[in-house]
């Protein structure tokens, strides 16, 4: 995170821009807007500024910038087009440690100004740290289309019943939970209409519940753009997060910021929680109270053991939810451009655990022969070697294309194709590490042809 988002109460502070432009009355328009007193300073001032600037809590100063004008100043801003004017202007500021912004100049810049979306008091705000103004602006449009008018009279309403829902409800977590069932009743549409004695009746009306429930949710195979909307919102209501070691912190930023996130993960030959603790801890956690989100990579019930948490949850009797995620199979080979079934090459797929076990993968491999299916090793990377000597072993053929993909659909996959009898000394040179998925099948050779494909425009 380049910058730290803060919202900054400017009302009757004094704020210093120096510059008497177009630029200048844009900045200055924004702190009007936060009720801020303006001083601005500048040898040559343009009439509508003269005109934003009349209150007498303003100041105008009409001559070149001095260091005297930094005194009580709670910040600075330069839109000027002189460089070493704004150089000096950010010197000064930052040498009495005061925030500035030069603008279109991030070198010189300690803040840097949003695109805003304005409900007051919602305010929402997006930046791109200074790299495309018109991609802020961009987002900005899709934030105004997604937020409505009205939800200003909510807010309003919401923030004048805070002081009462506090007295009423001390525990914020319970408060939080009143909150939220408010605004999935009719009461929020009472609210959004200023009809604010009904949305009080259902706002008093409204208990919370205490009783806890687990969401299993598949996190998809890495890409925090494949989770669904359905894990997303729920990611977003859960006040405890238990995740594994295939959930990237990308995916995990898209929880609730103040949820509890614990680490359960399982790694070959590292330390790992024990799937019988993880049960454990998803009962006692919600028969706390609490709501509990198992984000697992992948989809829950394809080698998640999504079934066996499950199963503990209805022997407790604690409500649950199961969201599929996108499996790694799914994700990995798409990114990979490799299709799992072809009409030409494979008419089926089959997803099977590669892990070893002492050194050696058992598996029913009689039944992975056929030329025209597509074969998925989970987990196969240590057994590499042993996986393709058994299925040269029981029929397929040597020069089978096979594909190994790590840290399938993040920025940093790794794709490494090859044949069951030259991948092993690939992948070493390649220096792949978990996790991994293995693709086995006639279709890998289609990723020649989908790297040849025309860029999107």
């Amino acid at each position: 995170m380049d910058y730290l988002p803060l919202y900054f109460d400017l009302r009757q502070r004094r704020c210093l821009v120096v510059g008497g432009g177009e630029i200048a009355y844009r900045k200055i328009d924004l702190l009007l807007r936060a009720k801020a007193n303006v001083t601005l300073v500048a040898p040559k001032i343009i009439e509508k500024l003269r005109e934003a600037l009349t209150d007498e809590r303003h100041l105008i100063i009409e001559r070149e910038i001095e260091s005297q004008d930094f005194d009580g100043i709670g910040l600075v801003i330069s839109a000027t087009d002189i460089k070493s004017v704004n150089r000096w202007v950010a010197e000064q500021a930052k040498s009495r440690t005061i925030p500035v912004n030069v603008v279109d100049d991030l070198e010189l810049t300690d803040v840097v100004f949003p695109a805003i979306v304005d409900r007051s008091p919602i305010i929402a705000a997006v930046s791109t740290g200074g790299a495309s103004p018109v991609l802020t602006r961009k987002i900005r449009t899709l934030l105004e289309s997604l937020i409505p008018q009205t939800f200003t009279n909510l807010a309003q309403f919401l923030g004048q019943e805070r002081p009462a829902l506090k007295k009423k409800y001390p525990n914020p977590d319970i408060r939080r939970r009143v909150t939220e069932k408010f605004l999935d009743s009719a009461g929020a549409s009472h609210a959004e209409k200023r009809e604010f004695e009904d949305a009080k009746r259902f706002l008093d009306s409204t208990t919370a519940t205490q009783t806890g429930e687990v969401y299993v949710v598949g996190a998809g195979p890495g890409d925090p753009d494949l989770l669904t909307l359905k894990a997303l919102q729920l990611l977003q209501k859960a006040d405890v997060v238990l995740y594994d070691n295939l959930v990237p912190p990308a995916v995990l930023d898209r929880a609730r910021r103040d949820a509890e996130k614990s680490y359960v993960g399982k790694q070959g030959g590292g330390e790992s929680t024990a799937q019988e603790s993880i049960n454990e801890k998803l009962v006692r956690l919600a028969q706390a109270g609490h709501r509990v989100c198992r984000l697992k990579g992948g989809d829950p019930f394809i080698f998640g053991r999504g079934g066996e948490e499950i199963e503990s949850l209805i022997d407790a009797g604690i409500p649950f939810e199961v969201v599929p995620g996108i499996s790694a199979a799914n994700g990995c080979a798409a990114y990979a451009g490799i299709p799992l079934t072809h009409r030409d090459y494979s008419q089926s797929v089959r997803f099977v655990t590669g892990h070893p076990k002492d050194g050696q993968v058992d598996l029913e491999w009689r039944e992975f022969a056929h030329q025209h299916q597509t074969i998925v090793f989970y987990m196969g990377l240590g057994g590499l070697k042993s996986i393709c000597e058994r299925l040269i072993e029981h029929g397929r053929g040597a020069e089978t294309p096979i594909a190994v993909i790590a840290k399938g659909t993040l920025p940093e996959q790794l794709v490494v194709t090859g044949t069951l009898s030259t991948i092993t000394d690939l992948v070493k040179v390649g220096g792949l590490s978990r996790p991994t998925l293995i693709i086995v099948g006639e279709v890998v050779a289609f990723r020649d042809r989908w790297n040849k494909r025309l860029p999107i425009a």
